[in-house]
């Protein structure tokens, strides 16, 4: 996110109830739409790229090719250059609308989950688009929150969602941006573009559980939840409330979870 703007306030912050969330992430099951793309020698720019997991597993797809991790959070670049160590691997922090790269930089830019925490989406392309070797590959992958879907209905879960996407609005950014990826895109200038969507299931038991427990911890204890409070968006007791719906679907035996993710593969 900009240094700059003070319309944008990261929703999630980094507790590690996020972090957790965030270092379960692999190049498998959070890019699997430029899996094909991420061959031996290429390079690569990853763009918010949190605690690191998907750029590690990048940067062992494409080696030699070299990767470079960029974060606005130095404390989270901190974590993912300690965790994640390769010869063709770097972390460093770093601004999506004023990135600290030459022209003509890397033949893959690469931004999962960033563009829904953005004021200016489409600025943030351009500046990626920049970067990226004419002929190379943008490469953005973005939830949709209100085409997220779960069974049993609960109203605590849907309370959950309508409290996340009225706090993430307030903070600057579009919690349903999956579906504007292909829109932003052409705003951006790209004409070459692929559009697909993926999704995440939890509907083990394991991952119920998993599932449910970050969340929980999320919704409560959280810069998430203190902004809630801070906007009077929700009480205390609506955060609980909506921790003890997470916690009553995962033991539910017909218990299930989508998250929709749109995706856009673009040309520079």
């Amino acid at each position: 996110m900009s240094s700059d703007s003070k319309r944008e306030v990261y929703t999630h912050g980094h507790p590690q109830a996020v972090l957790q969330s965030h270092r379960w992430r692999t190049a498998e099951n959070s890019a699997g739409y430029l899996l094909a793309r991420l061959t031996q020698g290429a390079t690569v720019l990853d763009v918010g790229c949190g605690p690191g997991t998907i750029t590690a597993d990048i940067a062992r797809l494409v080696a030699p090719g070299t990767v470079v991790g960029v974060d606005s959070s130095p404390e989270v670049v901190t974590l993912a250059a300690r965790d994640h160590r390769a010869d063709n691997l770097s972390f460093r922090t770093g601004d999506v609308y004023g990135l600290d790269e030459p022209d003509d930089s890397f033949g893959i830019v690469h931004a999962h989950q960033l563009l829904q925490h953005l004021a200016d989406p489409v600025r943030a392309l351009v500046e990626m688009r920049r970067v990226c070797r004419q002929g190379g590959t943008v490469a953005v992958r973005d939830a949709d929150y209100a085409a997220m879907t779960w069974w049993p209905e609960d109203a605590g879960l849907q309370r959950w969602l309508d409290i996340y996407r009225a706090v993430a609005r307030v903070n600057g950014g579009e919690p349903d941006a999956g579906r504007r990826l292909l829109a932003w895109a052409h705003a951006a200038g790209f004409s070459d573009t692929t559009a697909s969507a993926s999704t995440w299931c939890f509907a083990t038991r394991q991952d119920r559980t998993w599932w449910a427990r970050t969340w929980a911890q999320r919704i409560t204890d959280s810069p998430l939840a203190q902004r809630a409070v801070e906007l009077g968006i929700a009480t205390a007791a609506d955060l609980a409330g909506c921790a003890g719906a997470f916690g009553r679907w995962s033991v539910h035996p017909d218990a299930y979870f989508v998250t929709v993710h749109g995706e856009v593969l673009a040309t520079a």
